[in-house]
């Protein structure tokens, strides 16, 4: 397992899903041809489709996403194709989280710091489209080079526009095969400090409504 970032949206109606967009940083002179997999995947919210009690691991499981994915594509199997959008060459991100990703009690850990890459866009298309019954979901984003590491970056929180703000807004969670099922939030769990964050991301639906956190960095 890749290390796996959730950030929450909400639908307020049975919506189908076609495509959605996310904003990573890359290895400095990355490009499309860097990228060997993408996966996305959704999860619903906790307990839901996971084991409760959770096991021990995380500081808490309130408002996390569920143990496992309701619905999950990737590029191995066609059903979601991707390209890629170079947006900046170098940008920089102030903190960073990567192999930082511990069980309770050693979680927090501060972040691994200053990190710079390519800033791009990654725009998927669900193939076929996902439909998901009114609800409240994590939109998880994976990504796999060839060489190098990628991270998401974060937008703001709370949303600010051209996002789309909601009331039950809920902050990213984290993990890696070393705490899963568990998750950790960011900025609460790892970071620390008071830190919360958004992830950056669209979803497009059949009706063209937007659900997304504030768009960039």
């Amino acid at each position: 397992m890749l290390k796996e970032a959730a950030d929450d949206f909400v639908l307020p109606l049975q919506t189908t899903l076609t495509s959605a967009t996310f904003t990573g940083l890359l290895p400095s002179g990355a490009s499309g041809a860097s990228i060997s997999w993408v996966a996305v995947e959704i999860y619903r919210v906790f307990p839901l489709d996971s084991t409760d009690p959770a096991p021990p691991g995380s500081p808490t499981r309130t408002n996390s996403p569920s143990d496992s994915a309701y619905e999950a594509r990737d590029t191995t199997t066609d059903s979601l194709t991707v390209s890629f959008t170079l947006l900046n060459p170098s940008f920089a991100a102030l903190n960073s989280v990567l192999n930082g990703i511990n069980p309770a009690p050693n979680n927090l850990t501060g972040g691994e710091g200053f990190v710079t890459g390519a800033e791009g866009l990654f725009t998927v298309n669900f193939t076929p489209a996902i439909t998901l019954p009114e609800g409240h979901y994590f939109f998880v984003a994976q990504v796999a080079l060839f060489s190098g590491d990628f991270y998401w970056l974060s937008g703001s929180r709370p949303i600010v526009s051209p996002g789309t703000p909601f009331a039950s807004d809920q902050q990213a969670w984290i993990r890696n095969a070393n705490l899963a099922p568990n998750w950790l939030r960011i900025g609460t769990d790892i970071i620390g400090g008071g830190s919360s964050f958004n992830l950056a991301f669209t979803l497009s639906g059949q009706d063209d409504r937007i659900f997304a956190d504030s768009f960039g960095p």
